[in-house]
């Protein structure tokens, strides 16, 4: 068909025609002159069978003749039939895609219904079946058997519809949202055009702005998500949307780009796939849920343009991609793993061996098995390393396709690898500061081509090459490993990019700033929907108290751990834990459990195990005291910890209904099957993936990533799940926004490191006079020395000397010395890993400090225990924030290099009246009658012996009645002194059982443990 002849009435466009139908003649004209489409003739669509018979047999017996006369041999006259009856019954069984990727066969014979594109231009057969591919465009096509509804556009590959498009024109007073109502309500999902995974794949909703897909239909809860650039363009910083486009439709990229006939045929063979979920509800039953997955803008984006990248350049780059939470980072990881796989450069060369993914993840390993498969059809593709290091280094020398592990399996193989000239893509799943530590320089040693950087070093050294001693071989390997190498390509996914990893794999810019390869932000995500906002409902409570002195004498204390003690003292003391758990309990059960459709669960994030502990414990007696039935607890934290002579591991307190030990591994499980609340402790704050968990009550200081990542966790969507709660103990709402403002849109780093920093932290260590050259020299001829053991006593002596040196200096300078020598070694392993470092006595001695620091004594901490010197007098808790942190769009995303700096606070004392002071101002305020009132309720209780001597030999439900009568006799003695409090209380039994119970446990457990 002559495109030009045809089309050319499309340029003559009438003068303000703004219709629907000027919009379908748009898209039909750009899908035709540049997208490889020709006009479709919707006469030619079988309704019942939903295909467009007439072309798909024109391709079948132009592009597979012989195929198709041994057909003809088989059924005769009856062929065209049973072949259109085999086709249909296929699809019903197996489904559209695997059709389209592995054809059909009937009685010997094998038919594929479309050709790709093959990887290389070696094959010209492959390529001559690539452009017979047909695809048609056609417009207002009457899909039903049952009615004459139409769509506005669908896409055919060989008479198969794939895509299908409806269109909306704000001119006329609609816009996406009336698209996707008609797919909601007017469209039958029941119509065979429409039945999932057997007719057409994906649903597209257009307007002039925005851009929706679904890739089922299932009448009114069919869910669309976006399919937008963003609002600055995919890859860049901003919100949802499209950028405002001049000249062009702000979604033209759809037709332009992405269903173009390469484009669409890419996506068919190489991204689309089945998604399985099985679920076992509380009864048992369970249930299998498919999706076809369909990438996301940026998704595709991401991958075509890493690609692209590569082709252009070669290996040996590092590409950083920021992409938030809600992203599906774990798609895009399968599918850039794949086609990395199988990339060729232009001379037809496949350019990396294997694809190595780096991901502590376990569900990835079988998510990218599954969806491999989907694509290839072939086992061993994705080879997972989960017993040893030597099957990991047997992976990469047989040059496995794609193998996933964890860091950890390099360090113990990276001599063993023969990397020879071979290329290595790593994929790096959440890429923080394990990316630049001692294992990840291992992995680059693993893998780079040694030999490269050999001679590189070798023309920079020029004749002193031969004159190198032996162990320096080792040291040049080392230095082999620092750095980027040819055979080295890294792609470091991440929502929350550090310093070091901005430097290390972002890419840098004209002014000397780096950034990210390719950025989906936060902002974006939570604009899209595929997030929540955490900071939408935050609520922070302020906490005000009192301490005083409960000893005769004034100790001089050191300040630090002074204040750290009482601090401590504050935020474990059995009122405060007391206080919090009613709120949390009373806030979750009243406000937020019942969201979720009544599945809502909350965490609950302390500073230690030991607060993790106590308020488990806290949380048990109270529900239990209160007969509440619908909230169950579990705690979790790492090894175990002992509290007032019982040593508790999250194993030993978690127990099931039943009364089973519930292990670490079933906790997950537990958690999201028969338990509302966790409380945790430095666990299950990253990468723990609970869509009901609704609610977090934080009871830990949070800043920067932390912060982020913390809150995070409960910004996953579910369906019904529509809002979030925090309620903050110790954070200020200004802090939390400080905390996300720097990852809500971008992160940027302001400059690189100067490697000169190095030096400066030499020198400040060289003036201290602990160490000296010769010893350091003696120290790396035996280090350096091609031996499998190393001769540990001849190591020790040479580091003895610096350690008496070490011995004789003051506190102060020791600290200082330590603290300076471990930020030398840090940034040291950053540093060479970003520029390579030929500086062999540099790396002499960073070898002799990393061994030194090991020797050292450790700081002598300083600790103070007031526990029995100390006393709480007035506490209260008030809320102080309720509503959204809003965050800023703004132009600055930058964050400041690593520093050469290091030095430690001089050591100060002050007295303990003097310290309390300094708390109680920070902390205090004006304490109403009712703070003072109670406190003298609770000192004449506890200074009743009687009541004293029951409590000691009786459980607390017991205490309780006894307690209450004590308690109302003392009220009524004190009736006279605080008339106006105690009316209110005499008048309103709720307040008066709210105040005995506020205060019963506190009193009975400071008898049990003796504080009285």
């Amino acid at each position: 068909m002559n495109n030009s002849s045809t089309y050319g009435d499309f340029k003559q466009m009438a003068a303000g025609d703004y219709t629907e139908k000027q919009f379908e003649t748009d898209i039909e004209y750009s899908l035709c002159t540049n997208g490889g489409y020709t006009r479709g003739n919707p006469e030619q669509f079988n309704r019942s069978l939903a295909l467009d018979t007439k072309t798909l047999l024109s391709f079948i017996k132009e592009t597979q003749p012989k195929e198709w006369k041994k057909y003809v041999g088989i059924y005769g006259s009856d062929s065209e039939k049973a072949f259109l009856e085999r086709f249909t019954r296929e699809t019903a069984r197996t489904g559209i895609i695997r059709v389209l990727r592995q054809g059909i066969n009937d009685r010997g014979c094998r038919f594929r219904v479309v050709f790709w594109k093959p990887e290389t231009a070696i094959n010209e057969e492959s390529t001559e079946r690539y452009a017979k591919n047909i695809l048609h465009c056609t417009r207002q096509l009457h899909y039903s058997p049952a009615n004459e509804n139409s769509l506005d556009i669908v896409l055919f590959v060989n008479g198969i519809p794939v895509v299908s498009i409806e269109l909306k024109n704000q001119f006329t007073g609609q816009n996406v949202k009336n698209a996707i109502g008609q797919y909601r309500f007017d469209r039958n999902s029941r119509d065979p055009v429409f039945e999932f995974k057997k007719r057409i794949i994906v649903h597209f909703a257009v307007d002039l702005c925005n851009v929706y897909m679904t890739t089922r239909l299932n009448g009114a809860k069919t869910k669309f998500i976006p399919f937008n650039q963003g609002s600055n363009g995919a890859g860049e910083v901003g919100g949802a949307g499209n950028p405002i486009t001049y000249g062009k439709y702000q979604t033209s990229y759809l037709w332009e780009k992405v269903l173009t006939k390469d484009c669409l045929l890419e996506i068919l063979h190489k991204y689309l796939h089945i998604k399985t979920e099985t679920t076992t509800d509380s009864n048992g039953k369970t249930e299998t849920k498919e999706t076809l997955i369909f990438p996301r803008y940026h998704q595709l984006d991401v991958v075509t343009k890493l690609l692209s990248d590569i082709k252009e350049n070669g290996a040996g780059k590092n590409y950083l991609i920021q992409h938030s939470a809600g992203s599906g980072k774990s798609n895009s990881i399968a599918w850039l793993a794949h086609r990395l796989s199988g990339l060729h450069d232009s001379s037809d060369e496949k350019i990396f061996k294997s694809t190595i993914v780096v991901t502590d993840r376990r569900v990835l390993d079988s998510q990218l098995q599954d969806t491999i498969y989907q694509f290839d059809h072939v086992e061993g593709v994705v080879v997972k390393i989960d017993k040893n290091s030597k099957q990991l280094r047997d992976a990469i020398n047989s040059g496995a396709g794609i193998i996933i592990t964890t860091l950890q399996k390099f360090p113990v193989i990276f001599k063993e690898i023969k990397s020879g000239n071979r290329n290595f893509a790593v994929i790096v799943d959440e890429a923080h500061s394990s990316q630049t530590g001692e294992a990840a320089k291992k992995l680059k040693t693993a893998l780079a081509d040694t030999e490269e950087i050999l001679e590189e070093y070798a023309k920079a050294e020029l004749e002193e090459e031969e004159k190198r001693p032996d162990e320096e071989d080792r040291l040049v390997a080392e230095i082999a490993a620092q750095g980027r190498h040819k055979n080295l390509s890294f792609f470091a996914f991440t929502a929350t990019p550090k310093d070091k990893t901005l430097q290390m794999f972002g890419v840098r810019q004209p002014d000397g700033k780096y950034r990210a390869f390719h950025i989906y932000s936060m902002r974006q995500a939570i604009e899209e929907g595929f997030i929540l906002d955490v900071l939408k409902n935050y609520m922070t409570y302020s906490m005000y108290y009192r301490i005083i002195k409960n000893i005769p004498n004034d100790p001089e204390l050191d300040t630090a751990a002074g204040i750290k003690a009482i601090r401590r003292y504050e935020s474990l003391h059995p009122h405060n834990i007391a206080q919090k758990t009613i709120i949390m309990v009373e806030h979750f059960r009243n406000q937020t459990k019942n969201q979720i459709g009544g599945r809502a669960k909350a965490m609950v994030v302390t500073p230690s195990r030991l607060h993790a502990v106590r308020y488990c414990f806290e949380f048990k007696r109270y529900i239990k005291e209160k007969g509440y039935r619908d909230l169950d607890v579990l705690v979790a934290f790492s090894g175990d910890i002992t509290d007032e002579g019982m040593t508790w591991t999250e194993e030993k307190i978690n127990r099931t209904e039943s009364g089973e030990q519930i292990k670490e591994k079933q906790l997950p499980k537990e958690f999201h099957e028969n338990f509302n609340i966790l409380i945790v402790a430095e666990k299950y704050q990253t990468g723990f993936d609970e869509p009901y968990l609704h609610t977090m009550f934080v009871d830990k200081k949070l800043s920067g990533v932390k912060a982020v990542q913390t809150l995070s966790r409960i910004n996953r969507t579910a369906e019904g799940k529509e809002s979030t709660f925090v309620l903050d103990f110790v954070n200020s709402a200004e802090d939390i926004r400080e905390a996300f403002q720097q990852y809500y849109e971008a992160t940027i780093l302001a400059e690189e490191t100067n490697p000169n920093v190095l030096y400066d932290l030499k020198y400040t260590l060289d003036d201290f006079r602990i160490y000296r050259e010769s010893e350091i020299s003696s120290f790396a001829e035996i280090f350096f020395a091609d031996r499998e053991e190393k001769e540990m006593g001849k190591l020790s002596a040479t580091l003895q000397p610096a350690m008496d040196r070490f011995a004789a200096k003051s506190i102060e300078e020791r600290e200082t010395f330590r603290t300076t020598l471990s930020r030398f070694i840090r940034i040291y392993g950053f540093i060479t890993q970003v520029c390579r470092m030929s500086d062999k006595d540099l790396h002499k001695f960073s070898a002799y400090a990393k061994f030194l620091s090991t020797v050292l004594p450790k700081g002598e901490k300083v600790t103070v225990d007031l526990d029995d010197k100390i006393l709480l007098q007035y506490y209260r808790l008030e809320k102080s924030f309720g509503g959204s942190i809003v965050m800023e769009k703004h132009d600055d995303y930058s964050i400041d290099p690593i520093k050469g700096e290091a030095g430690v606070k001089k050591e100060k004392k002050d007295t303990l009246t003097k310290l309390l002071d300094r708390i109680n101002e920070k902390f205090g305020t004006d304490f109403t009658e009712m703070d003072k009132v109670l406190l003298q309720i609770e000192n004449d209780i506890r200074a009743e012996e009687s009541l004293v001597n029951f409590a000691q030999n009786n459980d607390e439900r017991v205490f309780r009645p006894v307690f209450e009568k004590v308690f109302k006799d003392i009220a009524i003695q004190r009736y006279e002194q605080n008339d106006e409090f105690f009316i209110r209380m005499f008048n309103d039994s709720s307040f008066m059982q709210y105040t005995m119970d506020l205060m019963r446990s506190d009193i009975y457990r400071k008898i049990k443990t003796a504080q009285v």
